[in-house]
């Protein structure tokens, strides 16, 4: 007799769209935002980690390079077990790990200690096992709300941003911030522990529709004309790419505000408007994305992100930059997602874990690089404009891939016997 969860069965195609399917995304979401709680807390506790261990600056910040270092490394491990194991057993590790992590943190009497419980455990096994494998998974579900479904799922990173930092603040003004930390151990651990029991059933191993309406299914062997291995490589790239354009606001904003006389406080709410912009970004962007295709979804997204960037050029006003932090938000948001998208359109969907997490590993690289890089290049000319720049030709790398794979898309729809793009 077969039970109703058997992890080791796939899902009846029929429950892809399903009420089912709308439950089990949901709970994605909660896992998403209790997984993804480390990354924004860890910036929170800074100023009292820097305090008590008596630290530099850059030495406090190094938990938070560990943690997201790991977690890019933390997907291609836990993409691969999810494909082979199912995402289940990923998520109970990745409970362990996210209570041990915090824990650890909460007692430990240095910064390399502090440092290490958030890339090993925070990063590596805890927060990695609620992103990229649950993107993937929620792709499998779903059909033709695929796009809107896998950004609801990814919203859940920026909603762990707005929800956690106010409460670990409460927290560490009320008990501390070891007493704080344990507290998350306790709650999000179990929290992610108990969600995990509702995500037992495997998603069904098809392809299902076309990329866009009135398109044929493309050949997943061969995605794009190219052999997987090129393909993943040239989607790496991309993501890579535009993630170190995109860190340049998102990383540096606060310091050009303080260089332009306007104070961190300012700088701090506009990186909160640019967040909270993302949010509504990768809803707007999910729904274009089930109308037009992840590809075409990251060539406007990305090319609406080289525009906000360019606008950060000629505009240094408070106002005005108030305005484009905005945009910027609204026009990245959906990114991201879109590369998940474009893996299950494209790829085998046995793969999608692995595959995902690549990517997304290849995204936060990309975050850590641009951070560091737009740094060096303010260091050497004493001026943002020339970080701005260099943003943009990244940016214009991440395009010129997704505009030559949307044209052999093309192309290979004109020589399909079908007639039709794929």
């Amino acid at each position: 007799m077969t039970l109703p969860h058997d992890a080791s069965r796939p899902a009846d195609p029929g429950l892809i769209d399903s009420r089912t399917a709308a439950w089990r995304l949901l709970t994605v979401l909660g896992l998403v935002t209790l997984g993804n709680s480390g990354m924004y807390v860890v910036a929170v506790v800074l100023p009292e980690v820097q305090a008590e261990f008596g630290v530099s600056r850059a030495d406090a910040s190094l938990p938070y390079t560990l943690m997201m270092v790991c977690l890019g490394l933390g997907g291609l491990f836990t993409g691969r077990r999810a494909d082979r194991h199912g995402i289940t057993p990923v998520l109970r590790l990745g409970a362990l790990a996210v209570a041990g992590g915090f824990v650890w943190a909460a007692l430990s009497g240095s910064i390399w200690t502090f440092g290490l419980a958030h890339g090993l455990l925070l990063g590596l096994l805890g927060s990695s096992a609620t992103f990229a494998p649950l993107l993937a998974d929620t792709a499998l579900w779903w059909n033709r709300r695929r796009g809107i479904a896998v950004a609801i799922a990814a919203s859940g990173n920026y909603l762990a941003g707005t929800v956690w930092p106010p409460l670990v603040q409460w927290g560490i003004e009320t008990i501390g911030w070891r007493q704080t930390y344990l507290t998350l151990g306790l709650v999000c651990g179990a929290g992610i522990f108990l969600l995990a029991n509702l995500m037992r059933q495997r998603p069904a191993l098809v392809v299902t529709a076309p990329v866009t309406p009135g398109e044929a299914l493309p050949d997943t062997a061969r995605p794009f004309g190219l052999s997987t291995l090129h393909a993943q490589a040239l989607l790496c790239l991309a993501g890579l790419a535009c993630c170190v354009a995109m860190s340049m606001p998102q990383v540096h904003i606060v310091a050009y505000c303080v260089d332009l006389g306007f104070g961190a406080a300012r700088g701090a709410e506009m990186l909160s408007l640019m967040l909270a912009s993302g949010i509504v970004s990768r809803l707007v962007s999910g729904w274009v994305c089930d109308r037009i295709g992840g590809i075409r979804t990251l060539l406007l997204g990305s090319a609406l992100q080289c525009v906000a960037l360019l606008l950060f050029l000629p505009f240094d006003g408070m106002v005005p930059l108030y305005v484009i932090s905005a945009l910027f938000g609204l026009f990245q948001g959906g990114i991201v997602p879109s590369y998940a998208i474009i893996v299950r359109e494209y790829f085998p969907p046995q793969e999608a874990g692995v595959r995902v997490g690549a990517v997304i590993m290849a995204t936060l690289v990309g975050m850590a690089l641009g951070g560091w890089m737009s740094g060096w290049v303010f260091d050497l000319t004493g001026s943002y404009r020339a970080a701005f720049l260099n943003g943009i030709g990244w940016n214009l790398l991440n395009l010129s891939i997704a505009l030559w794979l949307f044209w052999r898309v093309r192309q290979l729809g004109r020589l399909s016997p079908r007639g039709a793009g794929a």
